[in-house]
C-alpha cells in the first residue's frame, strides 16, 4: 500500500469518438455526471459536464466539470485538494447520463466537508 502522502496514479481513459458521439447533451450543452467511489460504491456527487470537460476528464484521468453558476471549467480538487482519479467511465443506455467510478483523494467530494454530497436523508 502506498504511503498516505503519495497521490493516486493518474490513468487516462481511452477516448473513442464513437462513444463520444453517443452522448446526448441537454439544450444547454450539458450532461449530468454521477461520481461514485470505486471501492465502497458510495455515490459521491453529481455535477455537469459539457463536451470539452468530458474529453478533458477522459484524457487527464481526473474529473473536470462545467460550473453552471460560475460559467467556467473546474477540475475537482484543484483548490480543495480533494481530487478524483477516474478508474472507469460509462454512459447510460440513452447516452444522457455519465457515471465515473473514482478513487477519491482527501476529505471527500462535498464542498461542505462531507465525504459524499448525499449525506442528508428525507425524514431523518
Amino acid at each position: 500500500m502506498a504511503p498516505m502522502s503519495e497521490s493516486p496514479a493518474v490513468t487516462p481513459v481511452p477516448v473513442r469518438e464513437e462513444d463520444l458521439a453517443l452522448v446526448r447533451y441537454d439544450d444547454g450543452g450539458l450532461v449530468p455526471a454521477i461520481v461514485q467511489d470505486i471501492d465502497t460504491g458510495a455515490v459521491l456527487m453529481m455535477a455537469w459536464m459539457n463536451a470539452e470537460t468530458l474529453r478533458m476528464s477522459l484524457e487527464q484521468g481526473r474529473t473536470v466539470f462545467w460550473s453552471r453558476s460560475r460559467q467556467e471549467v473546474w477540475r475537482k480538487g484543484d483548490t480543495s485538494g480533494d481530487r478524483q482519479f477516474i478508474r472507469s467511465a460509462s454512459y447510460d443506455c440513452d447516452g444522457d447520463t455519465l457515471l465515473f467510478r473514482v478513487e477519491q483523494e482527501g476529505a471527500g467530494a462535498c464542498h461542505t466537508g462531507e465525504y459524499s454530497c448525499f449525506f442528508r436523508d428525507f425524514g431523518g
